[in-house]
């Protein structure tokens, strides 16, 4: 299983590639970025990383396709991979409509029919093809001439018609908020053998975990009640986000993160918390396999 890092963005450009940097000194597999409604763009902030720094891996998990017209993000992208070395996986989600609709003006319906007309227009451009498309929502005839290897894709893909279309247009999907028995039960059997589940998850060294599932259920509680989330949650049998937190000591937390490799998982992404963040990626070097 590869082990990667949740990069925290509230302190802008130089804390992130600060953060990348310390990242590949202690040899984590991938770093990863975030789309925060209005806050820093997430693949502008790993181009500054440079071809270098950081990880063998940099990804965005991910980065929101309803804003940017697909040639928009395609050009965005190969420009990203060109500064970064050829590291670059783009992780990509429709979003939720509270922001695509309530903050943006957009439509937000259809979600998995757009998001596969998205793809069909994305990914071949990114593999340097030229595209022409005349679909429900979009229209293009385009090419975009850069040298230079694609980008790794990935889809944020939690219901059966995303996971479809992950399955069938990108190298696999972006979870979070689930639980070791969903990746086994849900979303491994949905996809091809061979593709990518990175996970997402919240974990916390610690002698208190109940402590620490409140303190993260007051933080990010109300993601519970975006549709898609609360579909995933209620198909894994929770109703509440501190559940899918992982905490205890050591020997908890390396037993639970142990799980979702068990499960199907191929990569984590850790969203280090508590006092001492530093302690949970101490017990994940352990688990890291090539």
């Amino acid at each position: 299983m590869r082990i990667g890092t949740f990069l925290d963005t509230s302190g802008g450009p130089a804390a992130v590639h600060d953060a990348i940097a310390a990242a590949g000194r202690r040899g984590l597999d991938a770093a990863w970025t975030n789309q925060l409604p209005g806050s820093w763009d997430p693949l502008a902030l790993l181009a500054g990383a440079g071809p270098d720094r950081g990880p063998g891996e940099l990804g965005t998990a991910v980065t929101l396709t309803a804003p940017v017209h697909p040639a928009a993000l395609a050009a965005n992208a190969l420009t990203v991979q060109a500064a970064v070395g050829g590291r670059l996986t783009l992780g990509v989600g429709p979003g939720h409509g509270w922001f695509v609709t309530d903050q943006l003006g957009l439509p937000y319906d259809a979600v998995a029919a757009r998001t596969r007309e998205y793809l069909e227009i994305l990914r071949p451009l990114l593999h340097g093809e030229h595209v022409t498309h005349r679909g429900l929502f979009h229209t293009v005839d385009t090419r975009i001439t850069v040298p230079g290897p694609p980008p790794r894709l990935l889809l944020s893909a939690l219901g059966p018609r995303m996971l479809a279309v992950a399955g069938e247009l990108t190298d696999g999907t972006v979870a979070t908020w689930v639980r070791p028995d969903l990746v086994a039960d849900h979303l491994r059997p949905a996809l091809p053998d061979t593709a990518r589940i990175v996970v997402s998850v919240v974990t916390v060294v610690t002698s208190d975990p109940d402590a620490a599932r409140a303190g993260i259920e007051r933080t990010f509680g109300a993601a519970a009640d975006m549709p898609a989330y609360r579909a995933v949650l209620e198909r894994g049998g929770l109703t509440r986000i501190a559940e899918t937190v992982v905490a205890g000591d050591e020997e908890t937390v390396a037993a639970e993160l142990r799980r979702f490799a068990d499960a199907g998982a191929t990569d984590l992404v850790l969203v280090a918390a508590g006092e001492h963040p530093e302690r949970v990626l101490d017990v994940a070097d352990a688990l890291r396999t090539p």
